[in-house]
Protein backbone atom coordinates (compact mmCIF):
# COMPACT_ATOMS: atom_id res chain seq x y z
CA UNK A 1 0.00 0.00 0.00
CA UNK A 2 2.86 2.35 0.81
CA UNK A 3 4.43 1.76 -2.61
CA UNK A 4 1.10 2.38 -4.36
CA UNK A 5 0.63 5.61 -2.43
CA UNK A 6 4.13 6.81 -3.37
CA UNK A 7 3.47 5.95 -7.05
CA UNK A 8 0.18 7.83 -6.94
CA UNK A 9 1.83 10.90 -5.43
CA UNK A 10 4.54 10.81 -8.09
CA UNK A 11 1.92 10.68 -10.84
CA UNK A 12 0.07 13.62 -9.29
CA UNK A 13 3.31 15.56 -8.95
CA UNK A 14 4.33 14.94 -12.56
CA UNK A 15 0.85 15.85 -13.76
CA UNK A 16 0.87 19.05 -11.72
CA UNK A 17 4.26 20.04 -13.10
CA UNK A 18 3.07 19.24 -16.63
CA UNK A 19 -0.06 21.35 -16.23
CA UNK A 20 1.94 24.21 -14.73
CA UNK A 21 4.39 24.08 -17.65
CA UNK A 22 1.55 24.03 -20.18
CA UNK A 23 -0.21 27.00 -18.57
CA UNK A 24 3.05 28.92 -18.66
CA UNK A 25 3.39 28.21 -22.39
CA UNK A 26 -0.22 29.27 -22.97
CA UNK A 27 0.44 32.62 -21.32
CA UNK A 28 3.58 33.25 -23.35
CA UNK A 29 3.44 36.18 -25.76
CA UNK A 30 6.00 34.54 -28.04
CA UNK A 31 4.28 32.54 -30.78
CA UNK A 32 7.53 30.67 -31.48
CA UNK A 33 7.44 29.24 -27.98
CA UNK A 34 3.85 28.08 -28.47
CA UNK A 35 4.58 26.72 -31.94
CA UNK A 36 7.57 24.63 -30.84
CA UNK A 37 5.60 23.37 -27.84
CA UNK A 38 2.62 22.46 -30.05
CA UNK A 39 4.90 20.44 -32.35
CA UNK A 40 6.45 18.73 -29.34
CA UNK A 41 3.06 17.89 -27.83
CA UNK A 42 1.92 16.52 -31.19
CA UNK A 43 4.98 14.27 -31.47
CA UNK A 44 4.34 13.04 -27.93
CA UNK A 45 0.74 12.25 -29.00
CA UNK A 46 -0.64 14.79 -26.54
CA UNK A 47 -3.14 15.93 -29.15
CA UNK A 48 -5.41 17.87 -26.83
CA UNK A 49 -2.66 20.28 -25.81
CA UNK A 50 -1.33 20.42 -29.37
CA UNK A 51 -4.79 21.46 -30.60
CA UNK A 52 -5.09 24.12 -27.92
CA UNK A 53 -1.79 25.74 -28.89
CA UNK A 54 -2.23 25.38 -32.66
CA UNK A 55 -5.70 26.95 -32.52
CA UNK A 56 -4.22 29.82 -30.52
CA UNK A 57 -1.32 30.69 -32.84
CA UNK A 58 -2.36 29.66 -36.36
CA UNK A 59 -4.48 32.78 -36.98
CA UNK A 60 -1.45 34.85 -35.99
CA UNK A 61 1.13 33.09 -38.19
CA UNK A 62 -1.03 32.75 -41.29
CA UNK A 63 1.09 32.92 -44.44
CA UNK A 64 4.30 31.69 -42.82
CA UNK A 65 6.13 28.42 -43.46
CA UNK A 66 5.31 27.32 -39.95
CA UNK A 67 1.60 27.74 -40.62
CA UNK A 68 1.66 25.03 -43.30
CA UNK A 69 2.96 22.30 -41.01
CA UNK A 70 0.91 23.65 -38.12
CA UNK A 71 -2.33 23.36 -40.05
CA UNK A 72 -1.43 19.85 -41.22
CA UNK A 73 -0.69 18.73 -37.68
CA UNK A 74 -3.85 20.41 -36.39
CA UNK A 75 -5.97 18.37 -38.81
CA UNK A 76 -4.20 15.20 -37.77
CA UNK A 77 -4.59 16.08 -34.09
CA UNK A 78 -8.36 16.20 -34.51
CA UNK A 79 -8.20 12.95 -36.47
CA UNK A 80 -6.27 11.19 -33.70
CA UNK A 81 -8.80 12.52 -31.20
CA UNK A 82 -11.52 10.87 -33.33
CA UNK A 83 -13.13 14.23 -33.99
CA UNK A 84 -13.70 13.34 -37.62
CA UNK A 85 -16.01 16.23 -38.50
CA UNK A 86 -13.27 18.67 -37.52
CA UNK A 87 -10.46 16.64 -39.10
CA UNK A 88 -12.38 16.45 -42.38
CA UNK A 89 -12.89 20.22 -42.30
CA UNK A 90 -9.26 21.03 -41.53
CA UNK A 91 -7.81 18.59 -44.07
CA UNK A 92 -10.12 20.09 -46.69
CA UNK A 93 -9.07 23.62 -45.75
CA UNK A 94 -5.43 22.57 -45.93
CA UNK A 95 -5.84 21.34 -49.51
CA UNK A 96 -7.58 24.57 -50.51
CA UNK A 97 -4.90 26.77 -48.97
CA UNK A 98 -1.79 24.67 -49.58
CA UNK A 99 -2.64 22.93 -52.84
CA UNK A 100 1.03 22.77 -53.87
CA UNK A 101 2.27 21.49 -50.53
CA UNK A 102 4.11 18.19 -50.25
CA UNK A 103 1.36 17.23 -47.81
CA UNK A 104 -1.52 18.15 -50.14
CA UNK A 105 -2.07 14.64 -51.52
CA UNK A 106 -2.12 13.06 -48.07
CA UNK A 107 -4.43 15.79 -46.78
CA UNK A 108 -6.84 15.19 -49.69
CA UNK A 109 -6.95 11.49 -48.87
CA UNK A 110 -7.39 12.14 -45.15
CA UNK A 111 -10.23 14.57 -45.86
CA UNK A 112 -12.09 11.81 -47.70
CA UNK A 113 -11.13 9.20 -45.12
CA UNK A 114 -12.37 11.39 -42.26
CA UNK A 115 -15.71 11.66 -44.05
CA UNK A 116 -15.73 7.89 -44.47
CA UNK A 117 -15.24 7.40 -40.73
CA UNK A 118 -18.34 9.52 -40.12
CA UNK A 119 -20.46 7.27 -42.33
CA UNK A 120 -23.25 5.77 -40.17
CA UNK A 121 -24.94 2.37 -40.30
CA UNK A 122 -26.97 1.80 -43.46
CA UNK A 123 -30.29 2.24 -41.61
CA UNK A 124 -29.50 5.92 -40.99
CA UNK A 125 -29.29 8.93 -43.29
CA UNK A 126 -26.42 8.44 -45.75
CA UNK A 127 -25.73 12.06 -46.77
CA UNK A 128 -22.19 11.99 -45.38
CA UNK A 129 -21.56 8.64 -47.09
CA UNK A 130 -22.37 10.18 -50.47
CA UNK A 131 -20.00 13.06 -49.62
CA UNK A 132 -17.28 10.58 -48.68
CA UNK A 133 -17.71 8.59 -51.89
CA UNK A 134 -17.50 11.77 -53.98
CA UNK A 135 -14.42 13.01 -52.08
CA UNK A 136 -12.64 9.66 -52.34
CA UNK A 137 -13.47 9.34 -56.04
CA UNK A 138 -12.13 12.85 -56.64
CA UNK A 139 -8.95 11.82 -54.85
CA UNK A 140 -8.53 8.73 -57.05
CA UNK A 141 -9.17 10.78 -60.18
CA UNK A 142 -6.50 13.27 -59.18
CA UNK A 143 -3.96 10.79 -57.79
CA UNK A 144 -4.61 7.47 -59.59
CA UNK A 145 -1.11 6.13 -58.89
CA UNK A 146 -0.97 7.24 -55.27
CA UNK A 147 0.12 4.88 -52.51
CA UNK A 148 -3.33 5.51 -51.03
CA UNK A 149 -5.21 4.48 -54.20
CA UNK A 150 -5.72 0.78 -53.31
CA UNK A 151 -7.12 1.66 -49.89
CA UNK A 152 -9.24 4.40 -51.47
CA UNK A 153 -10.76 1.81 -53.81
CA UNK A 154 -11.49 -0.48 -50.86
CA UNK A 155 -13.14 2.35 -48.95
CA UNK A 156 -15.35 3.25 -51.91
CA UNK A 157 -16.39 -0.40 -52.32
CA UNK A 158 -17.27 -0.55 -48.63
CA UNK A 159 -19.42 2.56 -48.84
CA UNK A 160 -21.09 1.42 -52.07
CA UNK A 161 -22.11 -1.80 -50.34
CA UNK A 162 -23.66 0.26 -47.56
CA UNK A 163 -25.53 2.48 -50.03
CA UNK A 164 -26.65 -0.59 -51.93
CA UNK A 165 -28.03 -2.18 -48.75
CA UNK A 166 -29.79 1.06 -47.85
CA UNK A 167 -31.37 1.29 -51.33
CA UNK A 168 -32.40 -2.37 -51.23
CA UNK A 169 -34.13 -1.93 -47.87
CA UNK A 170 -35.88 1.12 -49.29
CA UNK A 171 -37.13 -0.99 -52.20
CA UNK A 172 -38.49 -3.60 -49.79
CA UNK A 173 -40.20 -0.93 -47.71
CA UNK A 174 -41.88 0.61 -50.76
CA UNK A 175 -42.95 -2.89 -51.79
CA UNK A 176 -44.55 -3.60 -48.41
CA UNK A 177 -46.38 -0.26 -48.40
CA UNK A 178 -47.44 -0.28 -52.07
CA UNK A 179 -51.10 -1.05 -51.37
CA UNK A 180 -51.33 1.78 -48.86
CA UNK A 181 -49.21 4.45 -50.54
CA UNK A 182 -49.62 3.62 -54.21
CA UNK A 183 -47.78 1.64 -56.88
CA UNK A 184 -46.12 4.31 -58.95
CA UNK A 185 -43.44 5.31 -56.43
CA UNK A 186 -42.20 1.73 -55.86
CA UNK A 187 -41.76 1.23 -59.61
CA UNK A 188 -39.62 4.37 -59.74
CA UNK A 189 -37.57 3.20 -56.75
CA UNK A 190 -36.98 -0.21 -58.38
CA UNK A 191 -35.79 1.43 -61.60
CA UNK A 192 -33.47 3.76 -59.67
CA UNK A 193 -31.96 0.81 -57.84
CA UNK A 194 -31.22 -1.04 -61.09
CA UNK A 195 -29.65 2.11 -62.57
CA UNK A 196 -27.55 2.89 -59.49
CA UNK A 197 -26.42 -0.68 -58.78
CA UNK A 198 -26.38 -2.57 -62.10
CA UNK A 199 -24.16 -5.35 -60.72
CA UNK A 200 -26.03 -5.90 -57.47
CA UNK A 201 -26.98 -9.40 -56.36
CA UNK A 202 -30.34 -7.93 -55.33
CA UNK A 203 -31.33 -7.04 -58.90
CA UNK A 204 -32.99 -10.40 -59.54
CA UNK A 205 -35.32 -9.95 -56.59
CA UNK A 206 -35.97 -6.30 -57.44
CA UNK A 207 -36.80 -7.27 -61.03
CA UNK A 208 -39.36 -9.75 -59.72
CA UNK A 209 -40.86 -7.17 -57.34
CA UNK A 210 -41.24 -4.88 -60.34
CA UNK A 211 -43.39 -7.50 -62.09
CA UNK A 212 -45.61 -8.11 -59.08
CA UNK A 213 -46.01 -4.40 -58.32
CA UNK A 214 -46.77 -3.59 -61.97
CA UNK A 215 -49.43 -6.32 -62.03
CA UNK A 216 -51.05 -5.03 -58.83
CA UNK A 217 -50.91 -1.51 -60.26
CA UNK A 218 -52.71 -2.64 -63.42
CA UNK A 219 -55.38 -4.53 -61.44
CA UNK A 220 -56.11 -1.49 -59.27
CA UNK A 221 -56.10 1.01 -62.14
CA UNK A 222 -59.11 2.56 -63.79
CA UNK A 223 -60.33 0.69 -66.86
CA UNK A 224 -58.83 3.10 -69.39
CA UNK A 225 -55.34 2.58 -67.94
CA UNK A 226 -55.43 -1.17 -67.42
CA UNK A 227 -54.43 -2.36 -70.88
CA UNK A 228 -51.30 -0.22 -70.93
CA UNK A 229 -50.31 -1.30 -67.42
CA UNK A 230 -50.88 -4.99 -68.03
CA UNK A 231 -48.69 -4.62 -71.09
CA UNK A 232 -46.01 -3.07 -68.87
CA UNK A 233 -46.21 -6.14 -66.64
CA UNK A 234 -45.70 -8.38 -69.67
CA UNK A 235 -42.72 -6.32 -70.80
CA UNK A 236 -41.18 -6.48 -67.32
CA UNK A 237 -41.62 -10.25 -67.32
CA UNK A 238 -39.98 -10.69 -70.72
CA UNK A 239 -37.01 -8.62 -69.60
CA UNK A 240 -36.84 -10.64 -66.39
CA UNK A 241 -36.99 -14.08 -68.06
CA UNK A 242 -34.37 -13.05 -70.57
CA UNK A 243 -31.94 -12.00 -67.84
CA UNK A 244 -32.80 -14.60 -65.18
CA UNK A 245 -34.03 -17.74 -66.99
CA UNK A 246 -33.32 -19.96 -63.98
CA UNK A 247 -34.60 -17.61 -61.30
CA UNK A 248 -36.18 -18.97 -58.13
CA UNK A 249 -38.98 -16.43 -58.71
CA UNK A 250 -39.82 -17.83 -62.14
CA UNK A 251 -43.08 -19.61 -61.20
CA UNK A 252 -44.57 -16.60 -59.46
CA UNK A 253 -43.44 -14.31 -62.28
CA UNK A 254 -45.09 -16.61 -64.85
CA UNK A 255 -48.36 -16.39 -62.93
CA UNK A 256 -48.43 -12.60 -63.24
CA UNK A 257 -47.40 -12.87 -66.88
CA UNK A 258 -50.17 -15.36 -67.73
CA UNK A 259 -52.84 -13.35 -65.93
CA UNK A 260 -51.68 -10.20 -67.72
CA UNK A 261 -51.96 -11.99 -71.08
CA UNK A 262 -55.50 -13.04 -70.17
CA UNK A 263 -56.42 -9.46 -69.30
CA UNK A 264 -54.94 -8.14 -72.55
CA UNK A 265 -56.91 -10.81 -74.46
CA UNK A 266 -60.13 -9.59 -72.85
CA UNK A 267 -59.46 -6.11 -74.20
CA UNK A 268 -58.89 -7.55 -77.67
CA UNK A 269 -62.10 -9.62 -77.50
CA UNK A 270 -64.14 -6.63 -76.38
CA UNK A 271 -63.05 -4.75 -79.49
Amino acid sequence: MREIRILFLLIVAVSTVGCSKFRKIQKSGDWNVKYEAAIAYYEKKDYHRAITLFEDILPIIRGTEEAELGNFYLAYSYYHQKQYILSAHHFDEFVKIYGRSEYAMEAAYMHAYSLYLQSPDYQLDQTVTYEAVAAMQNFINKYPSSEYAPEADRVIDDMQEKLEKKAYEQCKLYYKLRKLRGYKAPLVVYDNFADDFPDSDYNEEIAYLRIETAFDYAKESIYSKQKERFQNTIDYYLTFIDKYPNSKYIKDAEKFYSESIEEITKFADSN
